[in-house]
């Protein structure tokens, strides 16, 4: 039987740690140090602009996740903007690439607004260790802190600690999870999308399974969880949020293809920019397939996770103030 969970008691939830007092852009900038401290270091030496100073960015870009088409794309907007304005020194070229990661990410940078429909469901897809779950939290406590009102749904059924997870998280952030033992994870986030309406809920947010995106019979599964939502309400899922490794690098841009193929992913949430994380593989997915970056993650707390503001990345990116 489905069943309602009521609201579990926060007495024994470890607390969260207490926030660092750094700003949002500092955090963002130690998560990405290892890209940022190259680059940095590149524009710092005194020196002309010239094929070598472009040559050692192109490998810094290249191990920094962006791929070869998106450094490609950077480095011919790069040599047109230093023509352009008559740039000789490579002091200069920071701001100039700044410039045009920003031309390249800016589209990418749409806020989600949850206030299209009610109960606006966002079902939550990625492979197994991409911090989905986790992420599920995060966007609870994000959503109540615009002061709507959440109801979580476990439809990762078939791996019970995900299912643990979520109910921790939503003992965290005091919002109810729908959830059943085993079974089918279509079933369950229909009955969590029945449950939002009769309670008048603004937001659900829908765990999946974790699916490989090269196993085509677990991908076929999670696309009927998207046909059975959209019986239990028309239009949904309203949204539907592809969560990714930053430091799973390229193969961050191989799951966006299958996944966007078998779902039409709107969104996508880029998690773990903790300071392993190179961070470029954003530029990657913005010149080979755009898809809106709804929120970024730095580390592992409720407030860890935000919306992406493009230019605030840029400058973390490249070590800007």
């Amino acid at each position: 039987m489905f069943g309602f969970l009521k609201k579990a008691p926060t007495e024994n939830i470890p607390e969260q740690a207490v926030p660092e007092k750094r700003s949002w852009l500092n955090r963002l900038k130690s998560g990405l140090a290892r890209t940022g401290d190259q680059l940095s270091d590149l524009f710092g030496r005194s020196g002309k602009i010239d094929d070598e100073l472009y040559e050692e960015l192109e490998t810094i870009l290249i191990t920094a996740d962006v791929g070869m088409d998106a450094t490609r794309f950077l480095l011919a907007e790069l040599r047109h903007r230093v023509k352009e304005q008559h740039l000789t020194e490579s002091g200069q070229l920071r701001q100039a690439l700044a410039d045009c990661l920003l031309k390249l990410l800016q589209p990418l940078a749409k806020e989600l607004n949850v206030s299209t429909h009610q109960p606006f469901v966002i079902m939550l897809a990625g492979v197994n260790g991409a911090g989905k779950t986790t992420s599920i939290g995060k966007l609870a406590k994000y959503f109540q802190g615009q002061g709507k009102s959440v109801l979580l749904a476990a439809g990762d059924t078939f791996r019970a600690a995900a299912r643990e997870q979520l109910m921790e998280w939503g003992a965290r952030n005091n919002v109810t999870v729908i959830a059943q033992q085993s079974g089918d994870p279509a079933a369950v986030i229909y009955d969590a999308v029945q449950a939002a309406m009769a309670r008048n809920i603004d937001v659900v947010l829908a765990d999946t399974a974790g699916r490989l995106s090269t196993q085509a019979h677990l991908m076929e599964e999670i696309k009927k969880v998207k046909r059975v939502t959209a019986k239990a309400l028309p239009d949904a899922p309203h949204e539907i949020l592809l969560v990714l490794d930053a430091n799973t690098g390229q193969n961050a841009l191989s799951q966006v293809k299958a996944f966007d193929e078998a779902l039409n992913v709107t969104g996508l949430v880029l998690t773990k920019l903790d300071g392993t994380a190179k961070g470029g593989v954003i530029a990657a997915i913005a010149k080979a397939h755009p898809i809106p970056v709804r929120f970024i993650g730095v580390g592992e707390g409720l407030d860890d996770l935000r919306p992406f503001a493009a230019e605030d990345f840029v400058n973390a990116l490249l070590g800007m103030e």
